[in-house]
């Protein structure tokens, strides 16, 4: 094999270290880039051990820079150049603080290769890696032996020991150096001051100019971190229970000031870490407008949702930890550079690992609840409602309480088919509705026989356990307009959307007792009354037939999972649920049509459609409704103006 001269040599192994880092390079040596290598060929520069405390904090916020796209605190910066200045490497802190808990929020347990790398490349070069580039270092971050500490710190000598004149490589050289030189002062003057280092930095270009206008930011009189508060919770205060599963499980109001300005979008994530060092999510909430400034009490709507730690719903999981003390609960908003994008509905570690690539800054607020033996929450009527929904497959329904009340909360929409098989119907398509924290469905929890059975002929009557509200079987306006199944106006499963857009049931929900067992209905409840009674199947607990009484449909019978005095029970004849509330109704009776919020308000000229199917698009995210017109009908987008449609087939898709 020839030799390859001197220079040859060291600007292949350059060319290969820097692919996709700096462009200009080629196999040939045409380009005049240099680096001083080692004897390995790898760059001396790699894990350097810098003898004095100025250069050994220079490393550290180059690190800080390099890994978190942040400055470093005082105290950090004081405690890792202590490390460093006993004889740790640079890729040896860089694992350690790749390692540490709160590096967790930036870089989730199990984020590929890839998407490490990704980070890598935004916070060093401040750009997205190129495919060669993201190719190359995925390669050098898989190989054995590899760690992230060690592929930073080759990223971080390639890119801040350039001395080469290759356009992009002096370009990116002189955007890490003042980053690192924003960083080093920051720690080194205002660590303490809780300023926003991220902000600054964010703000800091090639241009050394820019360097002193972000130092300028940090000393001005008027400067201040991008902050997080809430009107019920200060900082490592206690959150009301009223926000827990203690309480109806609102989220709380929050407020922010001291966005970037360059923000594309908000991502908040709520976070605690249990006794296992894994990080759970209770609310993943991306895509807000950047131009709020504040989530109100129980938000809803405002941005799209991730799905928990605890379960399917895409919503804001209440706190519910098992067992006293207290545990921190922390919500990070970032201000993301770009709105985020998924196939599905993300869980939280997904939404956290494309928050860390595009977040240009972060608040948070950290507060604290603490359960006691007493909570009630975990009192045993609240236990027979949150248990309950164990039965209701696939549901984003959730349950709080107080002294007085269980709080269902849900989006309204059911996991099983919706608008299938319709011959007769109003056209409306099922759309989330807002039933969370104190909008949630409100269930007795000490129920008591009335004195006066309560009549229900419009409007809801229950909540089953998978959150889709239980109505009457009577169309809107009362029974005189017609009995809905009969007219052929539900669908397979006995339910359809109704003038809300909002999908409830009108009789026995069979598509969700479907996934257990018919025994399993007899005893466990498949919803709860407005009165706080539980609604079962079509047996008694022994299996027979259910007896029905002649005042509302139910009995008297012994109850099991539910509470004593009464329960109904479906059946396929009308009024097929209830005729009447034996119990004294919740507040939600008479307050029905406040938890609903029409897309379509009034006048509304509904017309006759049939054979609705609605299915969903998984290759779009859209939901695809289909359904036929034996007469001409006219469509309006926005009101004023109107379209004539011939009868036939059609389909509307939606998000």
């Amino acid at each position: 094999m020839k030799a390859i001269p001197a220079i040859r040599r060291a600007l292949v192994v350059v060319c290969a270290a820097v692919l996709g880092l700096l462009a200009g390079c080629s196999g040939s040596g045409s380009a005049d880039a240099t680096l001083t290598l080692g004897a390995n060929g790898s760059s001396a520069q790699s894990a350097p051990l810098a003898t004095s405390d100025a250069s050994n904090q220079q490393e550290i916020s180059r690190l800080y820079v390099a890994l978190f796209g942040r400055a470093p605190d005082s105290e950090g910066l004081s405690y890792w150049t202590s490390r460093l200045a006993a004889g740790e490497s640079s890729a040896q802190l860089a694992d350690a603080m790749y390692a540490v808990a709160p590096a967790r929020a930036y870089y989730p347990l199990g984020l590929g290769p890839g998407d490490i790398v990704a980070a890598f490349y935004l916070n060093v070069l401040g750009r997205q890696a190129d495919d060669s580039g993201l190719t190359y270092w995925t390669g050098k971050i898989t190989q054995a032996g590899a760690t992230p500490g060690s592929v930073i710190a080759e990223m971080i000598s390639v890119v801040a020991n350039y001395s080469g004149t290759v356009p992009e490589g002096l370009k990116s050289a002189r955007l890490f150096n003042n980053r690192v030189t924003v960083a080093l002062y920051y720690g080194q003057n205002i660590g303490t001051l809780g300023t926003s280092a991220t902000q600054a930095i964010a703000s800091v270009t090639d241009d050394y100019a820019t360097v002193t206008s972000a130092i300028a930011a940090l000393n001005s009189p008027g400067a201040s971190a991008f902050k997080l508060t809430s009107s019920v919770a200060t900082e490592g205060g206690a959150l009301p229970a009223d926000h827990t599963c203690d309480g109806n499980g609102g989220s709380p109001p929050l407020s922010w000031t001291g966005a970037p300005a360059a923000t594309k979008a908000f991502a908040l994530l709520m976070t605690t870490i249990p006794a296992d060092g894994s990080v759970k999510y209770n609310w993943v909430l991306y895509n807000v407008s950047a131009l709020r400034q504040s989530l109100p009490l129980a938000s809803f709507g405002l941005g799209e949702s991730g799905v928990g730690s605890d379960g399917p719903a895409p919503a804001y999981q209440p706190p519910c930890s098992q067992g006293p003390g207290a545990k921190t609960y922390t919500f990070a908003l970032h201000a993301l550079s770009s709105a985020l994008s998924f196939q599905g509905v993300p869980d939280g570690a997904t939404v956290a690992a494309q928050v860390a690539l595009r977040s240009l800054a972060r608040a948070t607020l950290n507060v604290t609840y603490s359960r006691s033996a007493s909570a009630s929450g975990s009192a045993t009527a609240c236990t027979l409602v949150r248990q309950s929904l164990q039965g209701g497959a696939g549901t984003t329904a959730q349950v709080g309480c107080d002294a007085q009340y269980a709080y269902v909360s849900s989006d309204g929409l059911a996991s099983h088919a919706m608008m299938d098989g319709i011959t007769a119907t109003n056209l409306q398509v099922p759309t989330a509705q807002r039933f969370l924290g104190s909008n949630a469905w409100r269930i007795p929890l000490a129920p008591r026989i009335a004195d006066t059975p309560t009549p229900v002929v419009d409007g809801p009557v229950g909540i089953a356990v998978n959150g889709v509200p239980i109505f009457n079987p009577c169309k809107q306006g009362g029974c005189q307009n017609g009995d809905t199944k009969v007219l052929g106006e539900l669908d397979i499963c006995n339910g359809h959307a109704g003038r809300a857009d909002d999908y409830h049931y009108h009789a026995a929900p069979v598509c969700l007792m479907a996934t257990k067992s018919a025994s399993y209905w007899d005893t466990h409840p498949l919803g709860w009354a407005l009165d706080g009674f539980g609604i079962y199947g079509y047996n008694d607990s022994d299996g027979k037939t259910a007896v029905r009484d002649g005042v509302c449909g139910g009995n008297a019978l012994p109850v099991t999972n539910g509470p004593q005095g009464y329960k109904y029970h479906v059946t396929d004849a009308s009024p097929y649920v209830m005729s009447c509330l034996r119990g004294v109704p919740s507040p939600d009776l008479a307050g029905q049509s406040a938890k609903y919020s029409p897309m379509r308000q009034p006048p509304v000229t509904p017309f006759a459609v049939s054979g609705m199917t609605l299915r969903s698009d998984t290759s779009t995210g859209q939901q695809v409704l289909r359904f036929s017109s034996a007469r001409t009908f006219v469509t309006t987008s926005n009101g004023q103006d109107s379209y004539n449609n011939l009868p036939g087939s059609y389909q509307i898709r939606y998000r």
